[in-house]
């Protein structure tokens, strides 16, 4: 009946863009993608430390395996998601991501050995690739051209905060229960309770895609996905720009996932302080963007990406620099920061640049583009600390990242809105 009411004919009618106009939906999805953030947050602190003291895996490239398998599966699940999206609906793309994702926490509990966590983070990968890529692409289509700064930094907000506050809350566990089960039946309700909110409440959003395209039209030649792919990768400075920012992002965000544990650990720090110092930076990401997305919309997107990726970097070499946890707190602290100006910025400007026959399948490129970023960022960070060490790597890391902020700066161009 709900598909019903849907699809009828007087339905367009009643389609408006806004934030406020579909502001019971947009809540919805907000909440929904807090429960998504906080799959990722289970993973955090204790992963890493399982791998390590669990099943006793010496390579730091070994430990960071886990991150590898999860970037790899969800970039490119990231990358036929905005056809899905446009093909099959947005709304049932989201459910198949919460089906997915619905036995990671159980694999990981149970886990007999190190494979099981490296497959239970290829169910992960999935399930975010289809279901955060559908709560953003959802948002920006409800609340149309005006007002995708704050959509996507509400959208970022709930997310990052829940990845925060459950690296916090799992190392609190942690200590008081120990590194498994407990921990991890957060994740048994965050899964529950989306793949329930997504198939009773969520409706999709094609009618508002159909609604927009009528109020805004743009003259453009219809475009494969092939040429979306090359355009959000390659052809277009602005999209190239912006792609290249969010896989530099996510590889340090790759990096510090798998190695800040292990940096901190070999230091003498314990579970709790490792849980606050992974807890904080995701959670100032997540509480900042509420502020930085909507700043977009009246500033702009290139000053605030720039910037955020030379803080970021700021903060690398913060962390890297020095060696007590105060310091360390002020790191994840301007790591937080930037990335708080960075990610949804990213998001608003891929958004400003493609028309809304082909924005969920851009979105989809750069989100491709973005989240290989975690495997890269792992992968590389597990070599080249087995051979340089942990502090030499962060800092390699953070210069790489000012470099991308260069990129950004010289070749990134404002979109008409």
């Amino acid at each position: 009946m709900v598909e019903a009411a849907e699809t009828a004919p007087s339905a367009p009618a009643r389609i408006r863009l806004g934030l406020r106009e579909n502001w019971q939906q947009f809540s919805l999805l907000v909440l929904i993608n807090a429960f998504v953030g906080g799959m990722v947050g289970l993973e955090r602190t204790l992963v890493p430390l399982i791998g390590s003291e669990t099943f006793q895996l010496a390579s730091t490239a070994a430990v960071t395996s886990f991150i590898v398998s999860f970037g790899i599966v969800k970039a490119f699940t990231n990358l036929i998601s905005g056809q899905l999206a446009d093909s099959w609906g947005r709304k049932k793309t989201l459910v198949l991501g919460w089906a997915v994702g619905l036995p990671v926490p159980f694999l990981i509990m149970w886990a007999p050995a190190w494979g099981w966590i490296v497959a239970a983070n290829v169910l992960l990968g999935i399930n975010q690739g289809l279901s955060w890529s559908m709560t953003v692409i959802m948002k920006v289509d409800l609340v149309g051209p005006r007002q995708r700064g704050l959509a996507v930094g509400l959208n970022e907000f709930a997310g990052y905060l829940a990845v925060g506050v459950t690296a916090f809350l799992t190392g609190y566990l942690a200590t008081i229960y120990g590194l498994r089960p407990v921990p991890f039946y957060l994740g048994i309700g965050y899964a529950a309770a989306g793949l329930i909110l997504s198939v009773a409440l969520v409706r999709d959003t094609r009618e508002h895609v159909a609604l927009e395209r009528r109020q805004h039209p743009r003259v453009e030649s219809p475009l494969s996905f092939g040429d979306v792919f090359m355009r959000t990768s390659l052809t277009d400075r602005h999209l190239f720009a912006a792609s290249q920012a969010g896989l530099v992002n996510n590889l340090n965000d790759g990096m510090s996932w798998g190695i800040f544990p292990l940096f901190f650990a070999a230091a003498g720090l314990g579970v709790e302080r490792i849980g606050i110092l992974k807890g904080i930076y995701p959670a100032i990401w997540g509480i900042l963007q509420v502020v930085t997305g909507p700043l977009s919309d009246r500033w702009g997107r290139k000053g605030l990406i720039a910037a955020g990726m030379w803080v970021q970097a700021i903060g690398l070499f913060t962390v890297a620099g020095f060696d007590s946890f105060g310091w360390w707190l002020l790191g994840s602290v301007l790591l937080g920061l930037g990335t708080a100006m960075v990610y949804p910025c990213l998001l608003a400007a891929v958004s400003d640049a493609a028309d809304p026959s082909w924005r969920a399948r851009a979105l989809s490129v750069y989100r491709f583009w973005r989240d290989l970023g975690y495997a890269i960022g792992a992968l590389t960070a597990g070599l080249l600390a087995a051979i340089f060490g942990f502090a030499w790597t962060i800092a390699a890391i953070g210069a790489l990242t000012f470099v991308s902020g260069v990129i950004v700066a010289r070749l990134m161009q404002e979109q008409p809105r």
